[in-house]
């Protein structure tokens, strides 16, 4: 278990009381049937609080040996506070979750299930939400509706933090600035198999919630940088050089029909008071300016690859293939 908080003092104690009634019979053996989980743990975060949550954290691990804290020396946000938990969980499979007692632990064993058909990653859905329907629930299903016009990827509720993934996943995922909103993306991205399952959602009782209306602006600023990461990070100059391309043919456009407004029009219009003179110009000018920064790009993009030893494709599994001896570097 992978648990960022932030100011959920109230609701640790419950938290902790929930996830041992939904863990500890999946430990147990039953009917001469193996148990289904050897062992776990549950790895707080604490990113930053302010509220004594340390403090309980601090008891609570005083008092349970399964439980193991993380404490950010600041807020760093929920990106990083989850990359800091992927990073030192020691488990083959990670759930993930929130702190404030809205996502159920009882629905940990419905996400393990779908793992063990076969899926690298299980994502919950929301069944009937309990949030603020103007602040939470409308901006939710507009940001869902367009990530998933944008990307083409089929969840539905990228927004739940219940999940459950296999490691090698969770650790292959680019979570930088605020991309946990988006790991069903790039979970997609590394081509794993991926679904959706509903779970239970409550209300919060404790605490305030962390989020508003503002973070839909950076939803749609980080969408961009996971489109562009999901489609074009191999391939800068495709898009960077297409826009460029488009542009100067634009400017083309209103160059000739500059030259055709002063010749074939009566009374003429003199090319140096027509306003699409300048655009011409403007337009050839941006889209130069694409080019370049495609460029730079293709430039970016290969020293990203070669200076770490980086591959652009990742393999699910092999069958009869030794692993590839390492070349000596002189």
């Amino acid at each position: 278990m992978v648990i960022p908080i932030k100011d959920e003092c109230a609701n640790l104690r419950p938290l902790h009381e929930q996830l041992r009634r939904a863990l500890d019979p999946l430990c147990t053996a039953k009917d001469s049937r193996p148990a289904r989980l050897a062992n776990y743990e549950i790895l707080f975060v604490d990113d930053g609080s302010q509220d004594g949550s340390f403090a309980v954290l601090q008891e609570l691990a005083s008092a349970d040996p399964r439980v193991k804290v993380i404490c950010l020396r600041r807020n760093f946000g929920q990106t990083p506070a989850l990359r800091a938990g992927i990073d030192r969980a020691s488990g083959d499979v990670l759930v993930t979750m929130d702190g404030d007692l809205q996502n159920d632990p009882a629905d940990i064993p419905l996400l393990l299930d779908k793992l063990e058909e076969g899926h690298e990653a299980v994502f919950g859905l929301r069944a009937n939400r309990q949030d603020h329907f103007l602040i939470r629930k409308l901006p939710s299903f507009m940001a869902n509706w367009l990530i998933r016009r944008v990307t083409g990827v089929h969840i539905r509720d990228m927004g739940c933090t219940l999940r459950a993934l296999r490691r090698d996943l969770a650790e292959a995922l680019p979570l930088y600035g605020e991309l946990h909103r988006f790991v069903p993306v790039l979970a997609q991205m590394h081509g794993a198999r991926i679904v959706q399952i509903p779970v239970r959602h409550h209300p919060r009782v404790a605490g305030k919630t962390k989020y508003g209306l503002t973070r839909t602006i950076r939803v749609l600023l980080d969408l961009i940088t996971v489109k562009f990461l999901y489609s074009y990070l191999t391939r800068p100059m495709h898009v960077l050089g297409t826009a460029g391309l488009v542009s100067m043919g634009l400017g083309g456009v209103s160059l000739l029909a500059t030259i055709a407004m002063k010749y074939f029009l009566n009374p003429p219009v003199f090319m140096t008071g027509n306003p699409l003179l300048l655009l011409s110009v403007m337009l050839e000018l941006v889209g130069v300016q694409f080019i370049s920064l495609g460029l730079l790009g293709e430039v970016l993009m290969r020293t990203y690859f070669e200076s770490q030893g980086k591959s652009a494709y990742t393999v699910r599994a092999t069958l009869n293939l030794d692993a590839p001896e390492k070349r000596r570097v002189a």
